[in-house]
Protein backbone atom coordinates (compact mmCIF):
# COMPACT_ATOMS: atom_id res chain seq x y z
CA UNK A 1 0.00 0.00 0.00
CA UNK A 2 1.44 3.39 -0.96
CA UNK A 3 2.41 5.70 1.88
CA UNK A 4 0.64 9.07 1.87
CA UNK A 5 0.75 12.16 4.07
CA UNK A 6 -2.29 14.23 5.00
CA UNK A 7 -2.07 17.81 6.20
CA UNK A 8 -3.39 17.65 9.76
CA UNK A 9 -3.95 20.24 12.47
CA UNK A 10 -0.55 19.46 14.07
CA UNK A 11 1.40 18.76 10.89
CA UNK A 12 1.56 15.79 8.58
CA UNK A 13 -0.44 12.62 9.23
CA UNK A 14 1.10 9.41 7.92
CA UNK A 15 -1.19 6.96 6.20
CA UNK A 16 -1.40 3.96 3.93
CA UNK A 17 -3.87 4.17 1.08
CA UNK A 18 -5.24 1.35 -1.05
CA UNK A 19 -7.45 2.50 -3.95
CA UNK A 20 -10.50 0.47 -4.78
CA UNK A 21 -9.86 0.44 -8.52
CA UNK A 22 -12.99 2.27 -9.69
CA UNK A 23 -13.88 5.99 -9.80
CA UNK A 24 -16.98 5.23 -7.73
CA UNK A 25 -15.37 2.85 -5.23
CA UNK A 26 -16.79 3.39 -1.74
CA UNK A 27 -14.34 4.72 0.85
CA UNK A 28 -13.44 3.74 4.41
CA UNK A 29 -11.17 5.25 7.06
CA UNK A 30 -9.66 2.85 9.62
CA UNK A 31 -8.36 3.94 13.04
CA UNK A 32 -5.88 2.18 15.32
CA UNK A 33 -5.78 1.43 19.06
CA UNK A 34 -4.35 3.58 21.84
CA UNK A 35 -1.09 5.32 20.84
CA UNK A 36 0.31 5.20 24.39
CA UNK A 37 0.03 1.41 24.48
CA UNK A 38 1.71 0.66 21.18
CA UNK A 39 -1.21 1.22 18.84
CA UNK A 40 -0.34 1.94 15.20
CA UNK A 41 -2.00 1.66 11.80
CA UNK A 42 -0.07 -1.61 11.31
CA UNK A 43 -2.03 -3.30 14.10
CA UNK A 44 -3.16 -6.74 12.91
CA UNK A 45 -6.84 -6.09 13.67
CA UNK A 46 -6.77 -2.86 11.65
CA UNK A 47 -5.01 -4.72 8.84
CA UNK A 48 -7.66 -7.45 8.94
CA UNK A 49 -10.34 -4.78 8.50
CA UNK A 50 -8.39 -3.31 5.59
CA UNK A 51 -8.27 -6.69 3.88
CA UNK A 52 -11.99 -7.23 4.35
CA UNK A 53 -12.97 -3.80 3.06
CA UNK A 54 -10.51 -4.08 0.19
CA UNK A 55 -12.04 -7.37 -0.93
CA UNK A 56 -15.37 -5.55 -1.19
CA UNK A 57 -14.03 -2.92 -3.56
CA UNK A 58 -13.41 -0.11 -1.06
CA UNK A 59 -10.72 2.52 -1.28
CA UNK A 60 -9.12 2.12 2.15
CA UNK A 61 -7.12 4.62 4.20
CA UNK A 62 -5.52 3.75 7.52
CA UNK A 63 -3.59 6.41 9.41
CA UNK A 64 -1.22 6.89 12.31
CA UNK A 65 -2.55 9.35 14.86
CA UNK A 66 -0.36 12.31 15.83
CA UNK A 67 2.93 11.30 17.40
CA UNK A 68 2.79 7.75 16.01
CA UNK A 69 5.21 6.56 13.35
CA UNK A 70 5.91 9.44 10.97
CA UNK A 71 2.87 11.49 12.01
CA UNK A 72 3.76 14.79 13.63
CA UNK A 73 2.45 16.12 16.94
CA UNK A 74 1.92 14.55 20.36
CA UNK A 75 -0.82 12.49 21.98
CA UNK A 76 -3.85 14.62 22.89
CA UNK A 77 -6.16 12.35 24.90
CA UNK A 78 -8.62 11.94 22.06
CA UNK A 79 -9.41 15.51 21.09
CA UNK A 80 -6.47 15.91 18.74
CA UNK A 81 -6.86 12.38 17.45
CA UNK A 82 -10.46 13.18 16.54
CA UNK A 83 -9.18 16.17 14.55
CA UNK A 84 -6.62 13.93 12.85
CA UNK A 85 -9.35 11.51 11.81
CA UNK A 86 -11.52 14.34 10.47
CA UNK A 87 -8.61 15.66 8.38
CA UNK A 88 -7.92 12.17 7.04
CA UNK A 89 -11.56 11.69 6.09
CA UNK A 90 -11.51 15.06 4.31
CA UNK A 91 -8.48 13.90 2.29
CA UNK A 92 -10.12 10.58 1.47
CA UNK A 93 -13.31 12.26 0.29
CA UNK A 94 -11.48 14.89 -1.75
CA UNK A 95 -9.37 12.17 -3.39
CA UNK A 96 -12.49 10.14 -4.19
CA UNK A 97 -15.17 12.71 -5.08
CA UNK A 98 -17.33 10.08 -6.77
CA UNK A 99 -17.10 7.46 -4.05
CA UNK A 100 -20.35 5.50 -3.78
CA UNK A 101 -20.51 5.32 -0.01
CA UNK A 102 -18.48 6.30 3.05
CA UNK A 103 -17.66 4.06 6.03
CA UNK A 104 -15.49 4.22 9.12
CA UNK A 105 -13.90 1.56 11.28
CA UNK A 106 -11.79 1.41 14.39
CA UNK A 107 -10.27 -0.92 16.95
CA UNK A 108 -10.32 -0.21 20.70
CA UNK A 109 -9.33 3.47 21.20
CA UNK A 110 -9.75 3.82 17.45
CA UNK A 111 -13.34 2.58 17.75
CA UNK A 112 -14.06 5.34 20.29
CA UNK A 113 -12.65 7.97 17.91
CA UNK A 114 -14.45 6.42 14.93
CA UNK A 115 -17.82 6.63 16.66
CA UNK A 116 -17.23 10.30 17.46
CA UNK A 117 -16.43 10.96 13.80
CA UNK A 118 -19.62 9.10 12.91
CA UNK A 119 -21.65 11.51 15.03
CA UNK A 120 -20.12 14.52 13.30
CA UNK A 121 -20.24 13.38 9.68
CA UNK A 122 -23.74 12.62 8.40
CA UNK A 123 -22.35 11.34 5.11
CA UNK A 124 -21.00 8.19 6.81
CA UNK A 125 -23.16 5.23 5.80
CA UNK A 126 -21.89 2.52 8.14
CA UNK A 127 -19.32 1.56 10.76
CA UNK A 128 -17.30 -1.33 12.15
CA UNK A 129 -16.40 -0.92 15.85
CA UNK A 130 -14.10 -3.61 17.22
CA UNK A 131 -13.52 -3.86 20.98
CA UNK A 132 -14.93 -0.40 21.81
CA UNK A 133 -13.58 0.41 25.31
CA UNK A 134 -16.98 0.95 26.90
CA UNK A 135 -15.55 0.66 30.43
CA UNK A 136 -12.88 3.31 29.88
CA UNK A 137 -14.46 5.99 27.68
CA UNK A 138 -17.83 7.70 27.53
CA UNK A 139 -20.04 6.58 24.65
CA UNK A 140 -23.17 8.47 25.72
CA UNK A 141 -22.67 10.85 22.78
CA UNK A 142 -24.26 8.11 20.63
CA UNK A 143 -27.73 9.44 21.32
CA UNK A 144 -28.94 8.48 18.86
CA UNK A 145 -26.43 6.52 16.80
CA UNK A 146 -26.86 7.91 13.26
CA UNK A 147 -25.87 4.88 11.18
CA UNK A 148 -26.09 1.12 11.15
CA UNK A 149 -23.03 -0.98 11.80
CA UNK A 150 -21.24 -3.93 13.36
CA UNK A 151 -19.78 -4.21 16.87
CA UNK A 152 -17.28 -7.04 17.49
CA UNK A 153 -15.71 -7.99 20.79
CA UNK A 154 -13.62 -10.72 22.33
CA UNK A 155 -15.59 -13.06 24.55
CA UNK A 156 -12.59 -13.35 26.91
CA UNK A 157 -11.40 -9.74 26.70
CA UNK A 158 -9.23 -9.09 29.75
CA UNK A 159 -9.18 -5.28 29.38
CA UNK A 160 -12.77 -4.45 28.42
CA UNK A 161 -15.36 -6.78 30.00
CA UNK A 162 -17.60 -8.29 27.36
CA UNK A 163 -20.85 -7.47 29.24
CA UNK A 164 -19.99 -3.76 29.06
CA UNK A 165 -19.76 -3.87 25.28
CA UNK A 166 -22.83 -6.09 24.95
CA UNK A 167 -24.75 -3.49 26.97
CA UNK A 168 -23.53 -0.68 24.70
CA UNK A 169 -24.42 -2.60 21.55
CA UNK A 170 -27.88 -3.44 22.91
CA UNK A 171 -28.51 0.22 23.67
CA UNK A 172 -27.55 1.22 20.14
CA UNK A 173 -29.57 -1.61 18.60
CA UNK A 174 -32.78 -0.40 20.26
CA UNK A 175 -32.70 2.90 18.39
CA UNK A 176 -35.10 3.44 15.55
CA UNK A 177 -34.25 3.37 11.86
CA UNK A 178 -30.84 1.74 12.26
CA UNK A 179 -29.57 -1.79 12.80
CA UNK A 180 -26.55 -2.59 14.97
CA UNK A 181 -25.25 -6.15 14.97
CA UNK A 182 -23.18 -7.48 17.86
CA UNK A 183 -20.96 -10.55 17.96
CA UNK A 184 -18.71 -11.76 20.76
CA UNK A 185 -15.96 -14.06 19.50
CA UNK A 186 -15.68 -16.95 21.94
CA UNK A 187 -12.29 -17.28 23.61
CA UNK A 188 -10.82 -14.13 22.06
CA UNK A 189 -8.81 -11.70 24.19
CA UNK A 190 -8.66 -7.95 23.65
CA UNK A 191 -6.15 -8.23 20.82
CA UNK A 192 -7.79 -11.29 19.20
CA UNK A 193 -4.64 -13.37 19.46
CA UNK A 194 -5.24 -16.59 17.51
CA UNK A 195 -8.66 -15.25 16.46
CA UNK A 196 -7.81 -12.79 13.67
CA UNK A 197 -9.39 -15.05 11.07
CA UNK A 198 -12.67 -14.87 13.00
CA UNK A 199 -12.51 -11.07 12.95
CA UNK A 200 -11.97 -11.09 9.19
CA UNK A 201 -14.81 -13.57 8.69
CA UNK A 202 -17.29 -11.48 10.70
CA UNK A 203 -16.39 -8.26 8.89
CA UNK A 204 -16.50 -10.02 5.52
CA UNK A 205 -19.89 -11.50 6.31
CA UNK A 206 -21.32 -8.17 7.44
CA UNK A 207 -20.04 -6.33 4.36
CA UNK A 208 -21.31 -9.07 2.04
CA UNK A 209 -24.81 -8.42 3.39
CA UNK A 210 -24.67 -4.62 3.37
CA UNK A 211 -22.37 -3.59 0.50
CA UNK A 212 -22.41 -4.50 -3.18
CA UNK A 213 -18.99 -5.82 -4.19
CA UNK A 214 -17.48 -3.59 -6.85
CA UNK A 215 -16.64 -5.26 -10.14
CA UNK A 216 -13.57 -4.40 -12.22
CA UNK A 217 -15.47 -5.02 -15.44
Amino acid sequence: MPEIFVNGPEGRIQGRYRPGGRPDSPIVLLLHPHPQYGGTMNNKVVYAMQQAFGSHGFSVLRINFRGVGRSQGTFDNGQGELSDAAAALDWLQNFNPNGAGCWIGGFSFGAWIAMQVLMRRPEIDGFIAISPPANKFDFTFLAPCPSSGLVLHGGSDELVPEPEVAKLAAKLAHQREISVEYHAIAGADHFFNNHIDAVTDHVEDYLSRHVSVASDS
